[in-house]
């Protein structure tokens, strides 16, 4: 087989470093030259989106200058499969090579080929905001992570990887308008809150393509409507529920019935019930004498 693309002699082409497992702390290992129709796509690669216009830029470049950095692979079943490198596979085919170099690392089982894919896009920012809060809730859910794991595996803060599965509650039209660019993964993050309501949802996405509104715009609006009806409900009991303690502290003092009225724009009046002209007397010498 021609090795097409790696022209210009490979090992001058290859820096030492990326010997070294380019963004991923492997090992050095001998690099190897194999066929392309050995290699396979990773089946835990995070990343579900491909751009084809960035693969035909890459392929143009393997073709004129070879992969300069090789995939990193494990062995399975007499065949290798993608650790890291899943774009030079797929822009190597495209360039028309026949084989391509890689160094080949042992990844024990599927939990360690889908961190090790994780690190690798994520060092590369390679993976949209979906993509990275997919592989996130994979490693937690099917592989027992915690969050502090996760973040921990991944090189990420914490708060990262908590903001980042957040994103997991918003509904496909919402995803969609994120991986089509309409809006970010900022304005993602704030339509969080609006999560449960669709048509809130639909509004807000309208609102911010046809405004341009930044993400400070968009949470302060996010931040108005949750409260409405349900967090201006919950504070109009707590004021009335005071209200009511207020009334009945005044009432036990002055031994009669008292109702507090408030206005609208502030302030209010208290009401005092008295019985007749003696229980008045009994309330006037009552509030003189301080209670």
């Amino acid at each position: 087989m021609s090795r097409i693309g790696l022209g210009r002699g490979l090992a001058s082409l290859i820096p030492d470093s990326a010997l070294d497992g380019d963004s991923l702390p492997a090992p050095r290992e001998a690099l190897r030259i194999v066929p392309l129709d050995e290699v396979r796509p990773n089946p835990e690669q995070p990343r579900e989106l491909f751009d084809a216009a960035k693969l035909e830029e890459l392929a143009a470049s393997i073709r004129a200058h070879g992969i300069l950095c090789p995939l990193v692979v494990r062995r399975h079943e007499g065949r290798y499969v993608v650790i890291a490198g899943e774009r030079r596979l797929r822009a190597a085919a495209l360039a028309g090579l026949t084989e391509v170099p890689v160094v080949v690392r042992t990844a024990d089982d599927a939990r360690e080929q889908l961190e090790l894919a994780l690190v690798e896009n994520l060092q590369r920012d390679d993976l949209d905001a979906i993509e990275s809060a997919r592989g996130f809730h994979r490693l937690m859910d099917e592989y027992g992570h915690t969050q502090d794991q996760v973040a921990k595996s991944v090189g990420k803060k914490r708060a990262t990887v908590a903001n980042a599965l957040r994103l997991l509650r918003l509904p496909d039209f919402v995803v969609g308008a994120l991986r089509d660019r309409r809006i970010s993964a900022g304005h993602a993050r704030a339509l969080v809150p609006l999560a449960d309501d669709d048509e809130a949802l639909r509004r807000m996405l309208a609102k911010i393509v046809a405004e341009s509104l930044n993400v400070r715009q968009l949470e302060r609006l996010v931040s108005a409507k949750v409260r409405t009806p349900g967090v201006i409900a919950a504070d109009r009991r707590r004021k009335e529920r005071a209200l009511e303690y207020a009334e009945k502290i005044l009432s036990e003092s002055l031994h009669t019935a008292v109702a507090i009225q408030q206005r609208q724009r502030g302030g209010g009046r208290i009401v005092i019930d008295f019985a007749d002209a003696e229980d008045l007397e009994r309330l006037i010498q009552h509030l003189r004498a301080g209670g």
